[in-house]
């Protein structure tokens, strides 16, 4: 049945532009817990996500064995070992500086998988391009990143882990392929810059789009 789309004042508009400057990948995390039933709310908002052929492909594992934990920190700290080992002279010293994870600290780790086998959808849309399954999946983190900062929760994505490596230590089916690994928690503190930015590796580009014209 047709309803009236909802009216987005301009004052929403602002707040809304400012929630996107204010997203940030955390990595320093205070270790309180989450308040009860806050967690839910994240994931039921981040389930809005679109997907290709209302597929939902998303498949969410919260992360809370310690044992566990401690095999996910052990995979990362190999493989930042290996990424360290691509740079050269003062950009590999910078680079083993800088603090790419919160595994330690964070009090919520959810691993996000994106289920390749899934019927949902009866497959449409993807058939000439599969990889809008997983494009799904990073939608679902997106909106879960947004939702969380609304309630002042930090999101970290952490990218330097062997998918594979992490989809053996936590036992999931063989066609769900790991997508993010991600810490949650409220930030030890609030920055309006970016953490790259302000430790020197990266400004942030001021016009990073790049629109063609056929």
């Amino acid at each position: 049945m047709a309803v009236a789309a909802p009216d987005f004042p301009p004052e929403f508009r602002d707040r809304f532009a400012a929630l996107l400057r204010w997203r940030r990948d955390v990595r320093r995390f205070r270790r309180d817990p989450l308040p009860p039933g806050l967690l839910d709310r994240l994931l039921d908002l981040a389930c809005l996500a679109p997907s290709v052929g209302n597929s939902q492909p998303w498949r969410f594992v919260l992360v809370e064995d310690e044992v566990r934990r401690a095999a996910v920190r052990a995979v990362f700290s190999r493989c930042n070992t290996d990424a360290a080992s691509g740079y050269e002279g003062e950009r590999a010293a910078h680079y083993r500086r800088l603090k790419l994870a919160g595994l330690e600290e964070a009090p919520v780790q959810l691993a996000v998988f994106c289920d390749r086998s899934t019927g949902q959808g009866h497959g449409l849309g993807r058939r000439t391009m599969p990889e809008t399954l997983d494009h799904s999946a990073v939608t679902a983190i997106h909106t879960l990143w947004l939702a969380a900062r609304i309630e002042g929760v930090g999101l970290g994505w952490v990218s330097i882990l062997e998918p594979e490596a992490v989809a053996a230590l936590l036992d999931v089916p063989p066609d769900w392929h790991l997508v993010g690994y991600l810490c949650l928690g409220f930030p030890e503190s609030e920055e309006s810059v970016p953490e790259l930015e302000r430790e020197g590796w990266q400004s942030r580009l001021g016009a990073c789009r790049t629109v063609l014209r056929r």
